[in-house]
């Protein structure tokens, strides 16, 4: 059996399909997969996430490293923490010294795509949606957008801590990844 439902978007997605995608997960890239021996990265970035900060770990746990840890400190924190961890920084766009933070008009997530040379059209595709829903004066870029905007916030009013946040809204970016596949055919 298989159960339609329409999110606004111009189109209807097929649960049974996405279920069958989501048990499949996202296709690793062949540079990752090659790699021959994987290494327990620490990633460390501002407390309190919510769009690029969930996006950006989400990325990371399905086409970098699905055994990636990570930690949420106060941005004043950030640098030491991360030097005293050997973590790798990301998202903090007052401190310069962060690589893999916002680009000009890019949020993180384009620049994890970058530095890590993804290719997988549907990432592209969702990194406008992230920009949009991530940057101020972006929303255009995505009809999306305002929508993963209000959801981040919403997981933000809720009250829940950070990793919490974050296994509940991985979810909701394997469905939004398969959406954008399904958009790409």
């Amino acid at each position: 059996m298989s159960i339609r439902a329409g999110f606004g978007f111009g189109e209807d997605v097929c649960w049974s399909s996405v279920n069958r995608r989501l048990r499949e997960g996202p296709q690793v890239p062949d540079m990752l997969r090659s790699r021959p021996e994987r290494l327990k990265m620490r990633w460390i970035t501002r407390h309190d996430v919510k769009v690029d900060r969930v996006a950006c770990p989400w990325l990371i746990k399905r086409f970098v490293d699905p055994e990636a840890e990570f930690i949420f400190v106060a941005e004043d924190e950030l640098l030491a923490t991360a030097a005293r961890l050997s973590a790798i920084p990301f998202d903090a766009p007052s401190l310069a010294a962060v690589k893999l933070n916002h680009r000009g008009q890019c949020c993180t997530f384009e620049a994890f795509i970058e530095d890590y040379k993804l290719t997988d059209p549907a990432l592209r595709r969702m990194a406008l949606i992230v920009r949009g829903a991530d940057i101020r004066g972006q929303e255009h870029v995505s009809a999306e957008s305002p929508g993963l905007r209000a959801i981040a916030h919403g997981f933000a009013l809720s009250g829940i801590n950070d990793e919490e946040r974050l296994k509940q809204e991985f979810p909701i970016y394997d469905a939004l990844y398969h959406y954008v596949c399904r958009q790409a055919r």
